[in-house]
């Protein structure tokens, strides 16, 4: 790689899309009242809803996380990406449809429907900071290495406030009706970038027989342990201690039985950031449908956004014009800073021109994903602590307290973004975080939807053994305590923390009142619903039936996971 650097072409295209989308997100806002301020008003349709997904999940920080996990030839991390379409089935047959009836504007919402407003506080607390820890810091921190490599000279915390304050200024005015119009336009410009990308890749290392070739002759020279086989197989046996984290792959197989159905389903069906687009769909039948096109656009994710990562283990892995100035000292090698891996192809592979529009595309991406969080975040601290102590408030009262919150989490999200860089490795840090919040929460939720007798009780005391439990694992590794319990892979750690709150969760309801009628009616599920639905569904055409949509989608993940496996 000669330079890194964009033309004036370059800098042109990034300015006009950048200066376009925000102008864009402004104008498609909407705050007359709370409902469309915090959700769109909702009316959105199912492309509309399915894309926003999309966008929001596949966000720069996930990019750059899947291209550098592949870089280290570990394909196992599109495990996470195809599993979505198991989830997402899931959700839209068992979740949504309570989402929707109970007419809720957060999900800690629906757990005080469904338990108390203890639950409810504790999981808009924890949902906030981990908007802040994961989704909108990790974004921040993907701008600090591009703008970074961009512009060296700039000190990081002005990448940062300069990439805060672009997402804010739509974001705070717009509503979650400016994110959602915007993050349409950014899926189509990531998408397209990534296609393009994985194109020039392909074409330089001479097609896809010439790069399972070349990864073969490296086995054969001894520069890697893996053939093509295994560096393009999403399913991986483990090495050694099979329960250990270090040295295994991100997902070993048994974590498609633990851990990655537990992240996913808290991702997709629990987060906030994600299920407030399906609460803002026109219908129930539209939330369905776009929930299942997001998984459907889920699956080339593992041709445009992972084999550029095997790609760039075969074009850089001795390469010596890799000297990048990082937060933590020099990157020469990939291998030691694979964060880097996606922006080295972009900047060695593209033409001007077409660099700048899928740069701008990348950053526009990362403020979509910031903005997501920012009004996620600013809906549960307005809906769930500020309208709880302050019911008096009027709509636009509420308003301007969610646009308030947001410059908060701006600020506070800007500060912690650098720390992230200390931790190595994008994707791990993204999933062991996720691994401490995820379980109890899924556990609540499982266990109120399918089991009358859960009750708050129940609930709350077993999201608080899992604040305890996490945070003993969290200060045991941090201190490097020498202990098998804190040298767990974290997706096993994910399901021990998931087992323990289950139990607590189920024993103590057992031990304790049973919930009253009004806050399980309607509110549980029964088999009985299914037979309600098949009615309702009946009149519908069958292209039109989310259940033969679901099976379809099912049948082509199969061959997707059947042909990598």
């Amino acid at each position: 790689m000669e330079s890194i650097g964009l033309t004036t072409l370059d800098f042109a295209i990034m300015g006009i899309y950048l200066v376009g989308i925000v102008i864009y997100g402004i104008m498609k806002g909407k705050q007359n009242s709370s409902e469309e301020y915090f959700l769109g008003g909702r009316s959105l349709t199912w492309p509309t809803v399915g894309i926003s997904l999309f966008a929001a999940n596949i966000s720069s920080s996930t990019l750059i996380g899947l291209a550098g996990a592949c870089y280290l030839l570990d394909m196992t991390v599109y495990n996470y990406e195809w599993y979505a379409v198991v989830v997402l089935v899931f959700f839209a047959i068992f979740f949504l449809p309570f989402y929707l009836k109970s007419g809720v504007y957060t999900m800690p919402e629906f757990l005080e429907k469904r338990y108390d407003h203890r639950s409810r506080y504790y999981f808009s607390f924890i949902t906030v900071v981990g908007n802040i820890l994961i989704d909108t810091a990790a974004s921040l921190y993907v701008g600090m290495i591009v703008l970074g490599l961009i512009f060296p000279q700039l000190p990081p915390w002005v990448v940062i406030v300069i990439l805060a304050a672009a997402a804010a200024a739509y974001t705070i005015p717009g509503g979650l009706s400016s994110v959602v119009k915007t993050e349409v336009i950014q899926a189509i410009v990531l998408i397209f970038g990534s296609c393009i990308l994985t194109y020039y890749a392909l074409d330089k290392v001479g097609g896809w027989g010439a790069m399972v070739d070349q990864l073969n002759n490296l086995k054969a020279q001894g520069i890697t342990d893996k053939d093509a086989n295994e560096a393009l197989s999403i399913v991986r046996d483990n090495s050694g201690d099979w329960w250990r984290q270090y040295n295994q792959p991100i997902v070993p197989w048994w974590g498609l039985f633990t851990g990655v159905p537990l992240l996913g389903f808290y991702f997709w069906a629990n987060n906030q950031f994600m299920v407030q687009r399906v609460l803002s769909s026109k219908s129930l039948n539209h939330g369905r449908w776009g929930a299942l096109f997001a998984g459907f656009l889920k699956l080339p994710v593992i041709l445009i956004m992972c084999i550029p990562g095997t790609l760039a283990f075969i074009l850089y892995r001795d390469s010596e014009t890799i000297n990048y100035l990082t937060a933590d000292g020099t990157c020469t090698d990939l291998a030691n800073c694979v964060d880097y891996t996606y922006p080295t192809l972009l900047f060695d592979l593209l033409p001007s021109g077409l660099l700048g529009l899928v740069v701008a595309g990348l950053l526009a991406a990362m403020m979509s994903s910031i903005s997501a969080t920012f009004n996620s975040a600013s809906t549960l601290i307005t809906m769930d602590f500020v309208n709880k102590f302050r019911p008096n408030m009027t709509s636009k009262q509420l308003v301007r307290s969610g646009q308030i919150a947001t410059l908060a989490l701006v600020i506070l999200a800007s500060l912690w973004a650098p720390q992230i860089g200390k931790y190595g490795n994008l994707f791990a840090y993204l999933q062991d975080i996720l691994g401490y919040i995820a379980p109890p929460v899924v556990s609540v939720f499982i266990l109120g939807l399918f089991w009358k007798r859960a009750n708050a009780t129940g609930a709350f005391w077993s999201l608080m053994i899992g604040m305890g439990l996490a945070g003993i694992w969290v200060v045991g590794i941090i201190n490097g305590v020498d202990h098998w319990w804190f040298q767990m892979h974290f997706l096993l750690r994910t399901t021990v923390l998931f087992v323990a709150c289950f139990l607590a969760h189920f024993i103590i309801s057992s031990m304790t009142p049973a919930p009253s009628e009004e806050k399980t009616k309607n509110l549980t599920w029964s088999p009985k619903l299914i037979a309600e639905e098949t009615a309702e569904l009946a009149d519908l055409p069958w292209y039109l039936n989310y259940r033969y949509q679901a099976a379809i989608l099912l049948l082509i993940t199969a061959v997707v996971v059947g042909y990598f496996w």
